[in-house]
């Protein structure tokens, strides 16, 4: 088995390693205050140029048809730098995939392209509702047919990029008669539909450059052709489709905890208590031997996930298992990086605490961490069975 990346993957990683320490990392905590939106802007669209919106679509798109380990090792190389960034790097090129999987030939052509060449600087996901969550067959959204026109009413919460997105991938019960979770439908709507309100960006612990918004739908009416694949087959994709996302955000935290473990390495290597470096100390080289195996474990963990998905295998159980433990990882990287640091890592003088909040919320976006348990537990039982 060659594990070694290919040249392509490899000039893709170094040209994403690039790119983010000098255009990303030097504005990350300015990001973070929540300052300068415009340069975070600015970003995406150089980074739709380098062609890392689309990195698993067709060319014929506007992707770049680098496959699903380029995605990965490019998001971890992002959220080195800004997982901010990273996470809205990660939902433009699953809205791609959606698209390309299951839209259209008008529908790829009008809007896969747009996000790739950062004419739209994101789409987004407008799955998650108040009272569905973890549980999106619970959703009440509702698109009733009208003429020629298909009519939405309800709201989503936590939808990122919700502020500056172009298109939305939009869940809405169409057949409220059927079984929980069978009568789900999926539209392709445009932000200045009328009806469609972007409503309250969220107050967040981290990842604060990245808005998270309410959207609203009051009758807001898109055509008949703005449903993408078949009618009431929507909620397959939410638990099929998007399982490549966990790829993405488990990237997202490996990349978090190598950035926490690098500086605080870097620290121990510096830093002098009782006559000797801390580096010395085998407390010390213990949390640094323990935390870059894992996140060796984790790299390993989604590289297998991204290999099966591009090659077109099941994995769902590989790409939930990747994301459990590496964002569980990201988030005890942080903790043990914080320690090294001392009460230094626990100010702003140091990206220490930044990367902490930020490391959070992958444990609970793309799925949390207990139902990814459930999805593994599910599979292999399954299998054994």
């Amino acid at each position: 088995m060659n594990l070694d990346l290919t040249e392509e993957q490899r000039l893709i990683q170094d040209m994403t390693r690039e790119f983010a320490a000098a255009e990303l990392a030097p504005v990350a905590d300015e990001l973070d205050r929540g300052d300068n939106i415009e340069t975070f802007h600015a970003n995406l669209k150089k980074l739709a140029e380098l062609g890392l919106m689309g990195l698993n679509v067709n060319d014929e798109y506007g992707g770049s048809e680098a496959g699903v380990v380029a995605f990965s090792i490019a998001l971890t190389e992002i959220a080195r730098a800004c997982s901010s960034t990273a996470v809205t790097v990660s939902v433009n090129n699953m809205v791609n995939e959606v698209i390309q999987a299951l839209g259209s030939e008008e529908q790829k052509q009008k809007y896969i392209r747009r996000i790739c060449d950062g004419e739209y600087l994101a789409g987004a996901f407008a799955l998650t509702e108040p009272g569905a969550g973890s549980d999106p067959a619970g959703m009440t959204t509702r698109a009733v047919r009208d003429g020629d026109e298909w009519v939405l009413n309800g709201s989503k919460i936590f939808i990122t990029s919700g502020n500056c997105a172009g298109v939305f991938v939009v869940w809405a019960v169409t057949d409220p008669a059927a079984p929980k979770g069978k009568g789900i439908s999926l539209f392709l709507v445009e932000a200045d539909t009328e009806g469609l309100i972007v409503g309250k960006k969220e107050e967040k612990m981290g990842q604060n450059a990245s808005a998270t918004n309410e959207i609203l739908f009051q009758n807001c009416r898109v055509p008949a052709d703005a449903m993408m694949g078949k009618e009431n087959n929507g909620f397959r994709v939410a638990v099929t489709e998007l399982a490549g996302g966990r790829i993405g955000i488990g990237s997202l935290a490996l990349g978090i905890g190598l950035a926490a473990m690098d500086v605080a390495t870097t620290y121990s290597l510096e830093r002098k208590q009782f006559g000797k470096l801390i580096s010395e100390f085998q407390a010390i080289q213990w949390k640094i031997s323990d935390m870059y195996t894992a996140l060796e474990a984790s790299r390993l963990l989604l590289m297998n996930a991204a290999y099966k998905k591009e090659q077109g295998r099941s994995f769902a159980k590989e790409a939930s298992m990747a994301k459990l433990f590496a964002s569980e990882t990201a988030n005890k990287a942080c903790y043990e990086a914080m320690q090294i640091l001392g009460g230094y890592g626990y100010t702003r003088d140091y990206p220490i605490e930044r990367y902490t909040r930020d490391a959070r919320i992958t444990t609970i976006y793309e799925g949390t961490s207990e139902i990814q348990r459930m999805i593994i537990a599910r599979e292999i039982l399954s299998e054994l069975s």
